[in-house]
């Protein structure tokens, strides 16, 4: 299949507006779509992400609400399920929330389009995270068919296999054509610190690693390394990730699943110490203690089978990537300052 099969196609991207979604709306745009719909309920993102275009409707609110699920068009070819409670550390801070934003989310949206006739693929943003060995020894690649634990570090991991498992049964029940999308540690432009609202903790403001490490670098600030920078990702560029995901829609089987990964493992302290020097920051990088409740340690993806059925290769290396990064914040320091300072009166009284 080819990418320009989008060409004149309906296309649905739930959580459009934030960090991935957005990043994927831009790069499905470039490929004439007949209609983008965009929902999402902006809880962790910004309107200033959603593309000016044509093409794009955009809807305020959560992929929940029945009124938003009833009028969704039948005649939908794609869907991209992008929306979640961001990340980690938000979703122990409220479990409730993480279920309500994660879980019923996903349910409610595959039970709407289990009969939908025109459907030809369903992707997931699934969470290579909640399958990766917690080793803090040498890692090996987590391949697709990793054994799944039944402990887990936070509801976000939880609830992200929890829509592995819903979009399982609605494969398998109703013939959904779903596929799921592990992401590994996703970075890159439009990722906004501080983006949505107040979600009950810092990690409302202070986000994935490598936007936090950035912004606090450009301020000459010293960048903090749990656990004494030991842990490791896989980190894969967002544009990457868009092409990764619209090859999960055209050429993914309904009912598998691939990791979306570099395939490359990269020391937290190496992270660090590279954006430290993009940025000319000459304060000293902080070693701090282990987070209390992270067990994941060093991990990064398999990219096997993603190359040999999807014909997907990450082409983004860490050094372009994260000069590009880099050069986005600059750019966009008011628009970050502004979302990160709404929730400045909240961070001060945690």
């Amino acid at each position: 299949m080819s990418e320009l099969d989008f060409k004149g196609s309906k296309i649905l991207v739930v959580g459009g507006a934030g960090f991935v979604g957005s990043n994927l709306c831009h790069a499905l745009l470039a490929h004439e779509p007949r209609e983008l719909l965009i929902v999402d309920n902006l809880l962790s993102s910004n309107l200033a992400n959603v593309p000016d275009h044509p093409a794009v409707n955009f809807i305020l609110g959560s992929i929940a609400d029945d009124r938003i699920l009833e009028k969704l068009p039948r005649d939908i070819e794609f869907v991209f399920h992008l929306a979640c409670y961001h990340g980690n550390q938000s979703s122990i801070a409220d479990p409730i929330a993480d279920h309500d934003n994660n879980t019923i989310t996903t349910l409610k949206l595959f039970d709407r389009l289990k009969d939908f006739e025109n459907l030809k693929k369903v992707v997931y943003a699934a969470a290579g995270c909640a399958v990766a060995e917690k080793t803090f020894d040498e890692a090996s690649a987590t391949p697709e068919d990793a054994p799944i634990s039944m402990y887990h570090d936070s509801p976000y991991s939880i609830s992200k296999l929890i829509g592995e498992f819903y979009g399982n049964y609605y494969f398998m029940r109703h013939k959904l054509p779903f596929v799921k999308a592990r992401f590994q540690n996703v970075y890159g432009p439009r990722e906004i610190l501080g983006a949505g609202r107040w979600r009950g903790t810092q990690h409302t403001v202070w986000r994935n690693v490598t936007p936090t490490f950035i912004w606090k670098s450009l301020q000459q600030e010293e960048l903090p390394l749990d656990n004494g920078g030991n842990a490791s990702r896989d980190f894969i560029f967002v544009e990457d990730m868009a092409r990764g995901l619209m090859r999960c829609a055209l050429a993914g089987a309904p009912g598998e699943v691939y990791n979306l990964a570099s395939g490359v493992e990269t020391n937290i302290r190496t992270l660090a110490e590279t954006i430290n020097q993009l940025t000319e920051n000459p304060t000293p990088v902080k070693l701090g203690p282990p987070r209390d409740w992270d067990r994941s340690g060093k991990r990064f993806g398999s990219t096997e089978k993603a190359r040999r059925e999807l014909g997907f290769v990450a082409q983004v290396g860490l050094a372009e990537g994260l000069a590009r990064t880099v050069a986005w914040t600059r750019e966009n320091q008011e628009l970050i300052k502004q979302c990160m300072d709404s929730h400045e009166f909240m961070m001060k009284h945690l």
